[in-house]
């Protein structure tokens, strides 16, 4: 497909198809790059995407519990170590 390259502003931009969009999951915001030549286009990736589920299935395997209790072997650690005011 062949598109055209329009001004805007004091810039230019190349308008894409709203089927095309969709079928790349390109929304409010993209990523761009240079490669080889060609200009590449992709969806931004969220921080964070997908722990929300992550954190519900390790929930349901009980392996939500915080390391620090888990991994403690000396539990005289702290009131050795530190002193306390």
């Amino acid at each position: 497909m062949k598109a055209a390259i329009v001004q805007i502003g004091n810039s230019r931009g190349v308008r894409i198809p709203k089927v095309i969009l969709e079928q790349c999951g390109l929304e409010n915001e993209v990523d761009m790059e240079v490669l080889n030549r060609k200009l590449v286009i992709c969806p931004t990736s969220q921080p964070r995407e997908g722990w929300a589920e992550s954190f519900q299935a390790m929930a349901k395997q009980g392996d939500d519990t915080l390391l620090e209790h888990a991994t403690k072997t000396d539990p005289k650690w702290d009131e050795e170590e530190w002193e306390w005011e």
